[in-house]
């Protein structure tokens, strides 16, 4: 009997939704059975992906007749909740990328969804895969480090107006959501699932150079308390001159400091804990690449991989969805904290 594959479908064909087509079409154990976006599939680049179906629209591809077993939602963020409720609807199983909606709302909402059609949500949170994330997340757990007293996180990276465009969905606060869901809810994940839950939120936020090209912030700082004890603060910008600079968490806890830095946390540049001997890490997979712009790790494989074997009942989610949402609660909680004001 020939191995069942799980079969595919992708909503949202830009870079990140080019992005999953491959890695679906790279597993050996699943299959892409369709595609779809809203702009004309000869405008995509979608050559390398062959005679897969074309739908243009979600609502389309889900009502076609394919065999289809997870619907992958790589939609402007201001869609993901939209369209995984329609793919929930229609008793498939979501994919969905970050952030998993704009509001704890929201995504509570397509969690009691998911649970009413008996589907999975899947929420793409990819730095955990990376070498120094696990590396971390085996420390911390272990206890060696003892007490937690400060946490620091700083985010500085670029985009102007080569991301920025006219027209895109980029920088439209009600599709886009703001800098922290856009470009830093993978190291707010990394910092809930390394220390837990945070209170006593306090930020400053201003606009510094992208006034009339976005309506939200495009630097930030933040300061807070772990809920299990510490305190720790988020620097953060998208301000910095031509190219990323840094993606950044230091770790002062009672037998020890620990300090993951590059321009994507992929890099571990210190480590002096007490009886403790640093591993040699497997190297880190390179940035995604945008072109003018680069992102986080390119571990979409990793994710593709955990959807394919949990279905086939060989794993669990690595991140669920209670932890997507999670961090979206948390963000959202930063952004009602923060003072706000443009650079004049």
């Amino acid at each position: 009997m020939e191995k069942k594959k799980i079969k595919f479908a992708v909503i949202g064909c830009g870079h990140i939704g080019k992005r999953h087509a491959s890695m679906v079409k790279q597993n050996p154990d699943s299959e892409l059975v369709a595609l779809a976006d809203i702009r004309p599939k000869e405008e995509l680049g979608l050559e390398s992906f062959g005679e897969v179906a074309f739908f243009n629209s979600a609502e389309a591809l889900l009502a076609s007749s394919l065999d289809i077993d997870v619907v992958n939602v790589c939609s402007p963020n201001g869609y993901h909740v939209e369209h995984s409720l329609k793919a929930l609807d229609s008793k498939r199983h979501v994919v969905c990328e970050k952030p998993m909606g704009l509001t704890k709302a929201s995504c509570e909402e397509l969690i009691y969804k998911a649970l009413q059609v008996s589907r999975q949500v899947f929420c793409v949170m990819q730095n955990r895969y990376s070498p120094p994330s696990e590396w971390l997340k085996s420390i911390v757990s272990s206890g060696k480090l003892g007490k937690i007293y400060l946490v620091q996180i700083n985010c500085y990276w670029n985009r102007d107006h080569r991301y920025y465009k006219p027209g895109n969905w980029h920088g439209n606060k009600q599709l886009d959501g703001g800098t922290l869901f856009t470009q830093f809810s993978h190291f707010i994940d990394i910092m809930y699932w390394l220390f837990g839950d945070i209170q006593n939120i306090k930020a400053r936020m201003f606009d510094f150079n992208h006034k009339g090209v976005t309506e939200f912030e495009d630097s930030g700082l933040v300061s807070f308390e772990f809920t299990n004890g510490g305190m720790g603060s988020l620097n953060f910008s998208t301000s910095v001159y031509d190219s990323n600079l840094e993606s950044s968490l230091t770790i002062i806890a009672e037998n020890g400091s620990i300090k993951v830095g590059g321009q994507y946390m992929n890099e571990v540049e210190y480590c002096h804990v007490k009886d403790y001997t640093m591993p040699t890490l497997a190297p880190s997979n390179p940035p995604n690449d945008y072109g003018a712009y680069k992102g986080s790790a390119a571990n979409h494989h990793y994710i593709i991989e955990n959807v394919v074997s949990t279905l086939l009942g060989n794993s669990t989610a690595t991140t669920n969805a209670l932890e997507g949402l999670k961090v979206v609660e948390i963000i959202e909680r930063i952004y009602q904290s923060a003072k706000f004001q443009k650079q004049s």
